[in-house]
């Protein structure tokens, strides 16, 4: 007998992966071929600090073990409330319709190359900050990306 998966909390978290020239990296959708997006998750109990989630989540998609790839985790203190897509819904609770997402920026040394979960994910791909925003299908997404020359300035030459 194969137990029924649990109901998705409606927090998560989104993490823009960049290098200090603010290079992004996108990852395209399995289930929907054709969407573009950061990282993104939901925690996976209550209590799940959303920078371990951030965490987790970045291991999972990406492969990237953020210490050992010299990366610099930063929560933007931003947080977005929106409506999850009709075709998602089931994965939450009856009557669940809103989600909560907190923002991190992940800082990379430079762009690496991303061993994707295949169930999860296509392809990937590194933009210049702006490109990515218009290749994001999430609007939060793509307001994420637009943030970050503001919450990751270019270092001066």
């Amino acid at each position: 007998m194969q137990l029924a998966k649990p109901f998705k909390i409606p927090e998560s978290v989104l993490v823009v992966i960049h290098t200090p020239d603010l290079q992004v990296l996108l990852i395209e959708r399995a289930d929907h071929p054709g969407y573009w997006q950061s990282v993104t998750g939901s925690k996976d109990a209550l209590d799940e600090p959303p920078a371990e989630t951030a965490r987790r989540e970045v291991w999972e998609e990406t492969g990237f073990d953020i210490a050992a790839v010299g990366g610099e985790l930063r929560d933007w203190q931003l947080a977005n409330v929106y409506e999850i897509y009709p075709h998602w819904r089931h994965r939450y609770a009856p009557g669940v319709t809103r989600n909560t997402e907190h923002v991190f920026g992940l800082q990379l040394p430079e762009a690496l190359t991303p061993t994707l979960a295949p169930r999860e994910h296509l392809s990937w791909l590194w933009l210049p900050w702006h490109e990515a925003a218009d290749r994001c299908f999430s609007p939060s997404n793509a307001e994420a990306v637009l943030q970050l020359p503001r919450f990751s300035p270019v270092p001066s030459s």
